[in-house]
């Protein structure tokens, strides 16, 4: 199950959120999203646990709990939505060429 978990330290690292799950089950991977203009975590990241139950487990154990003065949110990950392709036309209707 793939696990997403907000708010994050900012001094969290992937090593950090794999030891805070992997108390409850085998961890495939964690990972914390880093900003890519400024290098730091952007509060956020996802864990793969590959036991269903073990991962509906840590998700209510950890749900709230508090992690470096932050209450950590816990739930299952969406899927990502498909964007939509971005258009080159501007729009503007005041354009001479």
């Amino acid at each position: 199950m793939n696990i997403y978990v907000s708010n994050l330290s900012f001094n969290v690292q992937d090593e950090d959120l794999r030891s805070y799950f992997e108390e409850h089950g085998e961890v495939t991977s964690a990972k914390v999203i880093i900003d890519r203009e400024t290098g730091r975590s952007r509060g956020f990241g996802f864990v793969e646990m590959p036991d269903q139950a073990a991962a509906e487990n840590a998700i209510r154990e950890l749900d709230g709990a508090s992690v470096e003065g932050r209450s950590m949110r816990v739930n299952e990950a969406k899927p990502r939505e498909e964007k939509k392709p971005r258009s080159s036309y501007s729009g503007g209707g005041n354009n001479r060429w």
